[in-house]
């Protein structure tokens, strides 16, 4: 009897400690937001800090207390009056949550502790990211933030970061550092200190490569039944709706007619907080992401659209009759910039094969994103990863010492950040940098030092993990490993030469056609962008012009060695092109022991492995 008494009393017991702990979870973000005020702006600086961490994005405040956290001095600097960046002045808050295939998240450290402050959920309130920034970073007595200041200068000694002169309300101040760690959205200061860098798609020969920015929407008075209805009827597409956000509805890219130039209504990424609702789905073509006229005026045209997209929602979308515009964001969504080069810079064929690394200091595995670039094109998703591991050498910028750059801007290639460009990764890579600042100064050693020596990265993945970070290795499999044209298809998608999508599958058996084979061959010599390019342009701008002008039509080995001949020997007259070719190892004999000589139908894969035969070649004559 005394035991059943227990039990029950246990029982009880339980239940109630888990009703509390609920409560908990539901109010905390709450209780946060009604205590929060807007940080200080500081009178007094000291003189040095340990390591000084440039931008309050969620990377920066990642980074910054990382490095409290490893026992470093350290000061945080914010141009602007609070912290979050993308997430609070873009309002950005719909996540994208780089997942396993277990599908849990793999994005730990900070990244985590800030997401359980805001409800573990997909979507946040704004201000409730707002008061969990701050107290991250209020919570370390090792860490110093600085808002409303502006980074004027680095202070350099020959090619290192020695200080930083920065300005306030109070002053100008010139405070001397031992790391500096970047973490705004355009690698800001890493350019003010010279680290080289390229600019959207110049690493694949698309110089104005301009992925579409986004004026996030904030509304009031959505019925979200009203939502639920409309994803039930599929008016717009297909859809998903949860009790707190909301994905799909794609077919409005073609029934919502914009009024703006160069602007587009996409497929709505909705967010429900309490009586708010955030929407990202409005689209900006050609704005200079690192231009600040031209971001204000995106914001400008972005609002005057919004009238005009809130009042088609009105008018045709169940839920929104009696919707109303909140407010607008102080900054855009800006996809992509910069890319600093780095010790390693980060390929697309690392994120197709699931590669580790010895330096591994977190993983992505977010679908790589390749948005649109014009009205008239949707973008596309190049493939989906598992997981792959981020080196701490991607971290490392070239040329430049005492210097890290975290988040979008690290040394990624245009294509791989696709990916890698997403918040919850950059926050992983702002982990690594403050770990790794503090260890590096424990050991009196340069960051780029730190990032050769294996006995040290160890020692920096073991901290990680210790503050609660995702770095064990893992060994994954990948589409087409092993099969004799494996390597080709990874040097195609370094280019983004195909395109794999969700599924990972490419048509490998399918037949090419002659619009097929012209346009990847263009293509690549267009992405590679060499000098060497230039001894083949006429002939493959003639061909090009000559089969694409013609009926698309299935190709054979026969006339696709007759026009590679014609292109890249300046002769198609051999009795046997295919030969002629091999023996002027425009192909390879690895690629030409699988392709059978007689003449035949190609197909797919055997294209694959010819153009990147071809890309080779051209490589090896430059």
């Amino acid at each position: 009897m005394k035991n059943k008494k227990l039990l029950l009393t246990i029982a009880i017991l339980a239940v109630f400690i888990t009703a509390i702990c609920v409560i908990y979870v539901i109010t905390k973000p709450k209780i946060l937001k009604q205590s929060y005020a807007t940080p200080i702006t500081l009178q007094t600086f000291d003189n040095e800090y340990d390591v000084i961490v440039i931008g309050g994005e969620p990377e920066g405040v990642a980074a910054a207390v990382m490095a409290a956290r490893s026992g470093s001095k350290t000061l945080l600097i914010e141009k602007r009056e609070d912290l979050g960046g993308l997430y609070t002045f873009g309002m950005l808050n719909f996540l994208d949550i780089p997942k396993s295939v277990n599908q849990k998240s793999i994005s730990r450290g900070v990244y985590e502790d800030w997401h359980k402050l805001v409800g573990n959920g997909n979507g946040f309130d704004i201000q409730d990211a707002k008061a969990a920034f701050k107290q991250l970073v209020y919570a370390e007595e090792n860490l110093t933030l600085a808002v409303n200041t502006t980074v004027n200068n680095p202070v350099m000694h020959k090619n290192t970061v020695t200080g930083v002169e920065i300005e306030n309300e109070y002053g100008a101040f010139s405070i001397k550092g031992k790391v500096f760690i970047d973490a705004t959205q355009d690698a800001d200061f890493a350019v003010m200190a010279q680290v080289p860098y390229f600019l959207g798609g110049k690493d694949i020969g698309i110089e104005d490569k301009k992925m579409a920015v986004t004026l996030m929407l904030h509304l009031k008075n959505v019925d979200w039944r009203g939502v639920k209805k409309a994803a039930k009827s599929e008016k717009f597409g297909p859809a998903t709706v949860t009790r707190s956000v909301a994905w799909g509805f794609s077919e409005l890219h073609d029934m919502y007619q914009p009024v703006e130039s160069n602007t587009r209504l996409r497929g709505l990424n909705l967010v429900k907080q309490d009586e708010d609702y955030y929407i990202n789905a409005l689209q900006i073509f050609d704005v200079d992401g690192v231009n600040e006229a031209a971001k204000l005026a995106a914001i400008e045209k972005g609002k005057r659209e919004t009238l005009h997209i809130v009042d088609y929602l009105r008018k045709e979308f169940s839920g929104f009759e009696n919707a109303e515009i909140v407010s607008y964001p102080t900054e855009l969504y800006v996809r992509e910039t910069r890319h600093i080069l780095a010790e390693y810079q980060l390929p697309m064929s690392d994120i197709w094969t699931n590669m580790d690394h010895w330096d591994n200091i977190g993983y992505g595995a977010y679908p790589v994103d390749v948005q649109a670039q014009t009205p008239q094109d949707y973008g596309y998703v190049l493939s989906t990863p598992e997981q792959y591991a981020i080196p701490f050498r991607s971290l490392v910028p070239l040329e430049i010492d005492g210097l890290l750059v975290v988040g979008r801007s690290s040394g990624y290639s245009s294509l791989a950040a696709g990916s890698a460009r997403i918040v919850p990764t950059g926050m992983v890579t702002g982990d690594a940098a403050g770990i790794a600042a503090s260890l590096a100064i424990l050991e009196g050693i340069t960051v780029r030092e730190l990032s050769k020596d294996e006995e040290l990265i160890e020692q920096l993945r073991t901290n990680l993990k210790q503050h609660g970070a995702f770095v064990d290795h893992i060994t994954s499999t990948y589409p087409y490993q092993d099969e004799w044209f494996d390597q080709s298809i990874q040097l195609l998608m370094d280019y983004g030469l195909v395109v794999a999508g969700y599924d990972n599958e490419l048509p490998i058996e399918k037949e090419v056609s002659t619009h097929n084979f012209m346009n990847m061959l263009m293509s690549a010599s267009k992405r590679m962008a060499l000098e060497s390019s230039a001894a083949y342009s006429d002939q493959l701008q003639i061909s090009y012009d000559v089969l694409c002008s013609r009926e698309n039509r299935p190709l054979d080995l026969l006339e696709a060695s007759d026009i590679l001949s014609f292109i890249y020997l300046n002769d198609s007259t051999s009795k046997d092109n295919w030969a002629s070719l091999i023996d002027a190892e425009v192909i390879s004999e690895k690629t030409a022991k699988q392709i059978e000589a007689t003449n035949h139908p190609l197909t797919m894969k055997e294209l694959y492995a010819i153009c990147a035969d071809v890309m080779r070649y051209m490589e090896s004559r430059e």
